[in-house]
């Protein structure tokens, strides 16, 4: 069976047949509209659409993402020594990692690859890896970070092993089911144990101070720049952050799927401290990114506070799920979430720095946790 790649390097200029063929725009992440929001709004970042063909036919794609990251921001969650440490961030001139990713870095799960139904999956997704190592052939770059994969893909994931990748765990997605017979929050919390109801309901308490608001796109337009701070306040909590989101995207992504795309913000004495988002797709609903003032947290529960609200918005948009995302796993299991498990695959683009690297890739631990039963 021959395939063929085609790259592309902008949405606009992909062929309408591909997405027929592929049969995969149902998926939001997977539209040309989803993909051009980033894009448009993200200028320092070089794009890739990766489409393999067969009889002139699109049977799978994926996207890429060039960015510039910190080493340091790397190596400080691996184990290693002083000095062996010393030496990675030597190899990277101290300094700057040019990383091709191929996955959406701003999300956190399967959504880089798209397998036509009916064809054969290890045969497409080896084509991608052949593509892609074309493109970094041509780019010049220091390594390839490949994401987000669930453990039933892995029996196709793994086949990166043989193009010299390094598998590694990353923090899990942590996913909260609903129960059909939930049609309010309160339906939710009277099926919590004690403990965890009462954590629940002094959330909302110390919160009650707070205005909330659900976000027009003129809202998120005029309140653009203090969205960016908050956000960037939780980037500088956070252990790893590949690239920051330039917030326009979410006035493109607002304009375009209106009501399944939300942005609520909370207020205190008419500023505005806090702020989530959600993407609902399909049946599920899926956490996107957060703002906090940390100054106020403390004081008006600001982050539990949100986490009741996605429960909330979940329920209230008939969701299957919710997916809450990575990070603070122990705190998004006491509301009834669960982790689901994912791998990433790495590589040097040049033989020998790989090599040196395997080890410490292998080496990557992921946070362990306390995974809470908060349901009677």
């Amino acid at each position: 069976m021959q395939l063929n790649s085609k790259i592309f390097k902008s949405v606009d200029t992909i062929p309408k047949d591909y997405w027929d063929s592929l049969n995969c725009t149902s998926n939001i992440y997977y539209s040309p509209d989803f993909l051009k929001a980033f894009e448009i709004a993200n200028r320092d970042i070089a794009f890739n659409y990766i489409f393999i063909l067969k009889n002139e036919k699109a049977v799978a794609f994926a996207y890429t993402q060039i960015v510039t990251i910190g080493i340091k921001t790397i190596t400080k969650n691996i184990k290693m020594s002083a000095k062996i440490k010393k030496m990675v961030n030597n190899m990277f001139c101290k300094n700057q990692l040019k990383v091709l990713f191929c996955g959406n870095i701003f999300l956190s799960g399967e959504y880089g690859t798209f397998l036509k139904e009916g064809e054969d999956k290890v045969l497409t997704f080896k084509a991608i890896a052949s593509a892609v190592k074309k493109l970094y052939k041509s780019t010049r770059l220091h390594a390839i970070f490949i994401k987000d994969f669930e453990d039933e893909s892995l029996y196709i994931t793994d086949h990166l092993k043989s193009f010299d990748y390094t598998a590694m765990q990353v923090e899990p997605n942590m996913i909260i089911h609903l129960k059909p017979e939930w049609k309010s929050f309160e339906d939710y919390t009277d099926v919590l144990k004690s403990k965890y109801r009462v954590k629940a309901n002094r959330a909302d308490a110390k919160s009650e101070a707070l205005d909330t608001k659900f976000f027009t796109e003129e809202d998120i337009e005029h309140h653009k720049d203090e969205l960016q701070s908050l956000y960037q306040n939780t980037i500088d909590n956070a252990d790893f952050n590949a690239q920051v989101l330039n917030l326009d995207t979410y006035i493109y992504l607002k304009n375009t799927y209106q009501d399944n795309f939300i942005v609520k913000g909370y207020f205190l004495n008419g500023t505005l401290i806090g702020f989530l988002s959600a993407m609902k797709n399909g049946t599920n609903l899926d956490a996107h990114f957060i703002g906090i003032d940390y100054t106020k947290n403390k004081a008006y529960a600001i982050y539990p506070r949100i986490l009741n609200d996605y429960v909330r918005i979940g329920i209230e948009t008939k969701s299957g799920q919710i997916n809450l995302g990575r990070t603070a796993s122990e705190i998004k299991s006491t509301l009834g979430a669960h982790p689901k498990s994912l791998t990433c695959y790495f590589k040097h683009k040049h033989y020998l720095p790989n090599q040196i690297l395997k080890p410490f890739i292998k080496n990557v631990k992921i946070k362990s946790f306390k995974q809470h039963q908060p349901f009677k």
